[in-house]
């Protein structure tokens, strides 16, 4: 059976006649008898997609992009395309979402690519690398010069019949929230810690074990001893899920995620069909919603640290720095492992590793010494 089969026929298998139908329903809304590559466009054609999200629907700033995206969409193309937003367990769970698009049950999703390492391992590297590039240095890799990081994303892409888009930045996280102080790298050991992507192997690495907690469950679990010690986001969505009344103790930098890359993921099928003013509004529109969420994450997150220091008991803590050259070196440790069992990993991250390399250098003149020599 062909992998788009197989997956297919899995999905179905447990939604049944519901997702049958949607896939149905998607079939009929996207009207089109032109191709990418056709130069005349009919302005009567209207294209009528769904977008499913791993976020619960509004959720702050991850799925309010999604929302924004479909707004600037349907103004741009003055109403012939729209994107209908579900948040996650609406049409399909939150985690389904790159299989959902894959196989047409929706035309777009809206997620990370860490989500979808049992995919492909080679997907990870496209979110966070531990001590790796930040936001500014990522988009360079992915949009700049020939755009060397993007062509591999599709390329890692492609066999699952999916194109990739950029959908925001985090910037760099907070490390985490933990009920006892890290002082050293036997600290970590027995750990149980919510942490997704590379990050979890790195955990594990150093003696510690990863756990997967959905966004509802992180308070609970964390307030309750389930887990030890969680890394969420940063100061606006920790604040928000309350992580402040669960842990004492606030950990930075965000080793894990120096530049969390979000994605909006579209069926490869369905783009086809787009002409090609509604594929260059759908990029535009991508692009001009990732410059949002790097900008209202800084914004969100300045703020509320502020809260946290003025109204709550947490106390701020920055990682040894013997931690942290620890956890570098269990994190290349773990890169290896995943880049000597995957041809396609061992490339997307040679060409990551040479991009950051490039990059250090330049930033050692510029970013680093603002932050060291300039700033107050």
């Amino acid at each position: 059976m062909k992998r788009k089969e197989f997956i297919k026929a899995g999905i179905l298998g447990t939604t049944a006649i519901g997702l049958t139908s949607l896939v149905s329903s998607c079939n009929q809304d996207v009207k089109s008898s032109e191709t990418i590559s056709s130069p005349n466009i009919n302005f009567n054609n209207s294209y009528n997609w769904r977008m499913t999200t791993v976020w619960g629907k509004n959720f702050p700033v991850l799925g309010e992009s999604a929302n924004k995206l479909s707004q600037l969409v349907e103004r741009m193309s003055g109403g012939r395309m729209k994107i209908k937003i579900y948040g996650s367990g609406e049409l399909v769970p939150g985690y389904e979402t790159f299989d959902a698009v894959s196989v047409g049950v929706t035309e777009m999703g809206c997620g990370a690519s860490y989500y979808w390492q049992g995919k492909s391992p080679a997907a990870v590297f496209f979110t966070a690398v531990p001590f790796g590039m930040n936001a500014q240095q990522l988009t360079s890799w992915l949009v700049g010069g020939n755009q060397e990081g993007y062509e591999l994303w599709k390329e890692v892409y492609e066999p699952f019949n999916l194109v990739p888009f950029l959908g925001g930045n985090t910037g760099v996280q907070m490390g985490g929230w933990f009920n006892k102080e890290i002082k050293n790298i036997d600290d970590l050991v027995g750990l149980k810690m919510r942490i997704p992507g590379l990050a979890g192997k790195v955990l594990e690495k150093a003696g510690g074990a990863a756990i997967n907690v959905p966004a509802g469950e992180i308070f609970t679990n964390l307030e309750r001893g389930v887990i030890d010690a969680t890394e969420w986001v940063g100061p606006y969505h920790d604040y928000k899920l309350g992580l402040h009344k669960a842990a004492k103790y606030y950990y930075y930098p965000g080793w894990h995620e120096t530049g969390s890359q979000m994605e909006f993921i579209a069926n490869l099928d369905a783009w086809k069909k787009l002409p090609s003013d509604l594929q260059e509004i759908v990029r535009t529109a991508t692009l001009s919603v990732h410059s949002w969420m790097i900008a209202e994450f800084d914004q969100k997150n300045a703020e509320y640290l502020e809260i946290i220091k003025k109204e709550t008991d947490v106390q701020l803590k920055e990682y040894p720095i013997d931690v942290l050259n620890a956890l570098r070196i269990h994190s290349k440790n773990a890169i290896n492992e995943i880049i000597t069992k995957d041809n396609q990993s061992n490339k997307v991250y040679k060409s990551y590793l040479n991009h950051q390399a490039k990059l250090n250098s330049w930033s050692e003149l510029t970013e680093k010494a603002y932050y060291n020599t300039i700033i107050d």
